[in-house]
């Protein structure tokens, strides 16, 4: 419906790389060959539109409930808080290897490329992370050292899937334990090696400054735009709702905008934004109704009771919890 709804580029949710990075019910996996059949069913469904047709791969690490995997998540570092245990050295390469298998399963479905999702805290995203990742081998410690594993993975889809085929990353410039500087240089690096095609930058909020003090000042995103991005087209996400926001963040510099939460109100968002530069979206919280016309199945509806205030019924009973 998104590529139909007139979506350049239609990606999909985050699709789980291996049994054990599952992050949420219902979920899209891509980890098996008896996920080629529908993988394909859907690729060639936003192709069909004209649409660029991208699979996000992930792999949710200790962010992947245990009662959902039915055992203690995986982490590069054993963590306390949600119970996830150090991943051996075998089970680190194991996990490139995971991705690059994903990618090429993606190839083979008919996906004009991938996107590495390697942000909000999930396995690729805790790998950076020095406070998350306290490893002390050679995938921890330095940032060259915890960028190991996004960096090998890529250099193996390079490598083993053909060169049109299209790849991305999407990164976190913060939260998680991350420092701006270091995934500054993290982006730059990878659009000076050229390895990748786009660079999907999530931001929380695209116009708001960066949460280290030493670093405001300016925007958030500025840090971004003004590396030299070579072959690399550089995107951004994060609180993008109206028309208005979309060219605010096209003229502060991004080549290409992802917008998650007002293409799940509005399938057609682009098609209404081109037939009206004004046009209003719809405000938070929502009907059901609206969300199943607007194709959300009842695990994604399910999914998204994880949003407060977002769907009305949990809204009004938010309220009725409050007033109580």
């Amino acid at each position: 419906m998104r590529a139909a709804g007139g979506f350049g580029l239609t990606m999909t949710c985050a699709a789980h790389v291996d049994a054990l990075g599952q992050g949420f019910a219902g979920q899209l996996g891509v980890f098996s060959d008896r996920h080629l059949e529908g993988l394909t069913r859907l690729a060639e469904g936003i192709k069909k539109y004209d649409s660029i047709a991208i699979c996000q791969l992930h792999h949710a690490g200790m962010r992947s409930p245990a009662d959902l995997i039915g055992e203690a998540p995986l982490c590069p570092s054993a963590d306390e808080e949600t119970g996830a245990r150090a991943m051996t050295h075998a089970e680190v390469e194991a996990a490139i290897e995971h991705f690059i298998e994903a990618a090429i399963r993606c190839e083979k479905a008919g996906f004009h490329g991938v996107e590495l999702h390697g942000a909000h805290g999930y396995l690729l995203c805790q790998f950076l992370s020095a406070k998350i990742n306290r490893r002390e081998d050679e995938f921890g410690g330095s940032l060259e050292n915890r960028s190991r594993v996004l960096l090998d993975v890529i250099k193996g889809i390079r490598a083993r899937c053909n060169p049109d085929f299209m790849l991305g990353v999407r990164l976190s410039p913060e939260r998680f334990g991350l420092r701006l500087g270091e995934m500054v240089s993290l982006a730059r690096q990878l659009m000076q090696e050229g390895q990748i095609d786009f660079l999907d930058m999530s931001l929380w909020d695209s116009f708001k400054e960066p949460e280290e003090e030493d670093m405001k000042g300016r925007s958030l995103m500025s840090y971004f735009t003004e590396l030299e991005r070579h072959n690399v087209r550089l995107g951004v996400a994060g609180n993008i709702r109206t028309p208005a926001d979309v060219e605010k963040a096209m003229a502060a510099g991004a080549d290409w905008i992802m917008l998650g939460r007002v293409a799940i109100l509005h399938h057609d968002f682009p098609l209404r934004y081109q037939a009206d530069p004004d046009f209003e979206p719809l405000q938070v919280p929502v009907s059901e109704a609206h969300l199943r016309k607007e194709g959300l199945s009842d695990k994604f509806i399910s999914y998204m009771r994880n949003w407060p205030g977002f769907i009305a019924e949990e809204a009004e009973k938010a309220e009725e919890a409050e007033a109580g």
